[in-house]
C-alpha cells in the first residue's frame, strides 16, 4: 500500500518577489494623480477668476449696463460712442505721450547704469539694490504722494531752483508740467530693466572685446557692434514689458490728480478714464468696451515690435 505524500509548494524567488502587485500599483498611481491635481488646484482657481471675467467683459462691451439695470444688448453702440468722446481721445493722447517719451528714456538710463555697474565695481550688490528699490516703490501710493511734495509749489525742486534765482513752475497744478512730473517718476523707476540688462551684460563673452581691442576698435565701436547685438534680445524683452506697463498706467495719475485726471485732463490716462466710466459713472458696458480697445492697442503694438524685431534682434542660433 503506497503512501501518498503531499508535495510542498515551491514559492517563487528572485526579482518577482520584490515587485508590488497590481492593486498596490493602482493605489500608488491614484495617490500620484491626487497629488498632481492638488498642485494644479491653484492654477484652476486662478483660471476660473480670469476666464469668467474675460468673457463677461466681452459680453458687456456690447451692452448698456450700469450695475443697476439688466444688461441690454446694443451691439457696436459703445464702440461708436468712443469716436465722439473727446475725453477718451484726450486720455489716449496722454497715454501715448507718457509711453513714447518715458519708455525710451527709462531704457536708456537703465542700460547706462547697467554698463557702469558691469565694470566690476566694489559693493555691486549694494548699488544694484539701491537702483532697484525705486522699481518696487515707484508705483505705490506713498511714493506718488512724496512726488507731489517734491514737485509742489514749495517743494524740494522749486526750493533748489530758488537758490539760483529761478522761480519754478507749479509742476503739479500746471497742465503744461503735470504730465512731465509723472514721466520723470516713471524714468526714476528704471531699476527693473537695469537688473535685467546687467544680467545680460554679464553673459557677453569677454573674448569678443579682447579681440576687438587687438584690432584697434574703440569703446564706442565695441558697444555698437558687440554689446548692442548680443543683448538685443534683452533690449527687446525690456521694451515689450515697459510698453505694456506704460499703457496700463493708473496709480500715478489717480493719486497725483486725486482721481480726476487734472489739471485740465493733463494726467487723464486711459486706464484712469476707464476707471471713471466704470466705477464713478457706473457705465460698465462702455468701460468694458474701453478695456477691449486697450487690449487691441497693446496687441497691435506688441505685434509690430515682434515683426520689427526680425530686423534688429540678434539670436545666437
Amino acid at each position: 500500500m503506497s503512501v501518498l505524500t503531499k508535495q510542498p509548494k515551491v514559492l517563487p524567488t528572485g526579482p518577482m518577489m520584490n515587485q508590488p502587485g497590481r492593486g498596490a500599483r493602482k493605489v500608488s498611481r491614484r495617490k500620484r494623480q491626487r497629488s498632481g491635481y492638488l498642485f494644479l488646484l491653484p492654477w484652476f482657481i486662478g483660471m476660473l477668476f480670469t476666464v469668467i471675467p474675460f468673457f463677461a467683459s466681452l459680453y458687456l462691451a456690447f451692452t448698456d449696463y450700469n450695475l443697476f439695470n439688466e444688461p441690454t444688448w446694443v451691439g457696436l453702440a459703445n464702440f461708436q460712442a468712443m469716436f465722439e468722446d473727446p475725453r477718451l481721445w484726450q486720455s489716449l493722447k496722454v497715454t501715448f505721450i507718457y509711453t513714447f517719451v518715458s519708455v525710451p528714456i527709462s531704457l536708456a538710463a537703465a542700460l547706462a547704469v547697467a554698463l557702469v555697474l558691469n565694470r566690476g565695481i566694489r559693493g555691486l550688490p549694494i548699488y544694484r539694490s539701491v537702483y532697484y528699490l525705486p522699481s518696487l516703490l515707484g508705483g505705490s501710493v506713498a511714493i506718488v504722494m512724496l512726488w507731489r511734495y517734491i514737485f509742489g509749489n514749495d517743494g524740494i525742486v522749486n526750493s533748489f531752483l530758488g537758490l539760483f534765482g529761478i522761480q519754478g513752475p507749479s509742476w503739479v497744478t500746471d497742465p503744461q508740467f503735470s504730465l512731465t512730473t509723472l514721466i520723470v517718476l516713471n524714468v526714476w523707476t528704471f531699476g527693473s530693466p537695469m537688473v535685467i540688462f546687467l544680467a545680460g551684460l554679464r553673459q557677453v563673452p569677454a573674448m569678443y572685446y579682447e579681440a576687438a581691442s587687438i584690432d584697434g576698435a574703440s569703446k564706442w565701436r565695441q558697444f555698437r557692434n558687440i554689446t548692442i547685438p548680443l543683448i538685443s534680445p534683452i533690449i527687446f524683452f525690456n521694451l515689450i514689458m515697459q510698453l505694456i506697463g506704460s499703457f496700463q498706467t493708473f496709480t500715478q495719475g489717480y493719486v497725483m490728480s486725486g482721481g480726476t485726471g487734472g489739471p485740465a485732463d493733463s494726467t487723464l490716462f486711459y486706464n484712469l478714464y476707464l476707471y471713471q466710466k466704470g466705477f464713478t459713472e457706473f457705465e460698465m458696458g462702455y468701460a468694458s468696451a474701453m478695456a477691449w480697445v486697450l487690449l487691441m492697442i497693446i496687441a497691435i503694438f506688441t505685434a509690430i515690435n515682434f515683426i520689427a524685431s526680425k530686423f534688429w534682434v540678434f539670436y545666437d542660433n
